[in-house]
C-alpha cells in the first residue's frame, strides 16, 4: 500500500507505508512533510522505515528529523515497536517519555494506540 492519507478519530493523517523508502535523510523528512501538505495534519512514520541512526541520539539525526517537523507545524508520530532501541539507551527513554507527553513528536506501538491518543488529545 502507498502512504495515504486517512481519516482516524477526526484526524487526518499520512500513514505511511511500511514497506516504503527509509527515512534515512532530513530531506525524507520534508519530502514527508510535503507529502502531508496534501491535507494531513500528522504524519505517522513506521518506526521500521527510520533509519538504524534516529534511534542513536548520538548521530542527532532524531533531532534533525523532529526538528523539521515542528518547524513546518506537522506531528510526527513514530508507530511501532522500538523496545530493543529503549533498552539500549536510556537517553532514547527520557526522548520518548518527554515527547510523548508534549503535542509535536508522539510514539506509539501502532495505529490503534494512535488513536486513542488522538481521540485523547481531541
Amino acid at each position: 500500500m502507498p502512504d495515504a492519507i486517512e481519516e482516524r478519530a477526526g484526524v487526518q493523517v499520512l500513514v505511511c507505508d511500511p514497506a516504503g523508502p527509509p527515512v534515512t535523510t532530513t530531506q525524507d523528512a520534508l519530502d514527508l512533510i510535503g507529502a502531508s501538505y496534501a491535507g494531513a495534519e500528522v504524519v505517522a512514520v513506521p518506526a521500521s522505515r527510520l533509519d538504524k541512526r534516529f534511534f542513536t541520539l548520538g548521530t542527532r539525526f532524531a533531532g534533525e528529523v523532529m526538528q523539521k517537523f515542528v518547524t513546518y507545524r506537522v506531528r510526527l508520530v513514530v508507530v511501532g515497536d522500538i523496545s530493543r532501541h529503549l533498552a539500549a539507551s536510556s537517553a532514547l527513554r527520557a526522548l520518548v517519555h518527554e515527547s510523548n507527553k508534549a503535542d509535536h513528536v508522539w510514539f506509539v506501538p501502532d495505529l490503534d494506540a494512535l488513536d486513542a491518543r488522538l481521540r485523547d488529545a481531541g
